[in-house]
């Protein structure tokens, strides 16, 4: 049992009759909320540890839930939804949320972004400082990457992109947020640059057990630096 608080909010009655017990089976003590404003109120007065959240509420978009709820809490949001574009998964995402996951969905695989989502909660300062993945090895507060022992060689931008994949570890970070953090807004444009970086970066975690799969791409959205590899 795992003891923790799932608010899921969605109005389809067979989402909710779904969710209800197999997340209750594998161990959540599971609330709901059919409407925006209704998913705000529990979100405040619930303290629910998780959100999962639909983004086709009646009353409000689930994007503007999201962006509601980072003005004062930092609880992880997994978006749950049938809309499949490109630009509502990066939206939702750029907002604040922490993954998004597409309708029609396994439970073994909601359930698995539950189990990352709640462990950079449970582990912040390990989890957004170091990341171990078979040999390879990354510390951010010492600026050392390591694989067997040995120090890969980064350049400074090398270095930062990592540092944001690994501050983010296990979730979704877009090709937007990324640019900006480590090129500055002025190119948050420049696909082709960061996909030549990453490449680079791959390039030099390829030789560690497991390090070509580290960083798993997410096809016109962004990066996730892969924690099922530690």
């Amino acid at each position: 049992m795992t003891g923790r608080r799932v608010l899921v909010v969605d109005d389809e009655p067979q989402i909710l009759r779904f969710l209800k017990p197999s997340l209750s089976a594998a161990g959540y003590d599971v609330i709901a909320a059919t409407t925006g404003i209704g998913a705000l109120k529990l979100a405040a007065t619930a303290a629910p540890d998780v959100i999962v959240l639909d983004l086709g509420l009646p009353d409000m978009d689930g994007k503007d839930v999201i962006q509601q709820l980072r003005t004062w809490s930092q609880v992880p949001i997994i978006v749950l939804s049938a809309r499949d574009r490109e630009s509502e998964k990066i939206a939702a995402l750029d907002l604040g949320a922490d993954d998004y996951v597409n309708k029609p969905f396994g439970i073994g695989e909601l359930t698995a972004r539950l189990r990352t989502a709640l462990r950079r909660v449970t582990n912040p300062l390990t989890e957004t400082t170091h990341f171990v993945s078979g040999s390879l090895a990354i510390d951010l507060a010492a600026h050392t990457a390591m694989q067997a022992g040995h120090a890969i060689k980064l350049t400074p931008k090398e270095f930062d992109l990592l540092a944001i994949l690994v501050r983010n570890a296990g979730r979704v970070v877009t090709h937007r947020q990324i640019l900006t953090a480590v090129w500055g807004p002025a190119h948050t444009e420049d696909l082709q640059y960061l996909r030549v970086f990453v490449a680079q970066l791959r390039q030099k975690l390829r030789g560690s057990a497991d390090g070509s799969g580290v960083i798993q791409t997410e096809p016109g959205i962004g990066y996730r630096l892969n924690v099922e590899c530690a």
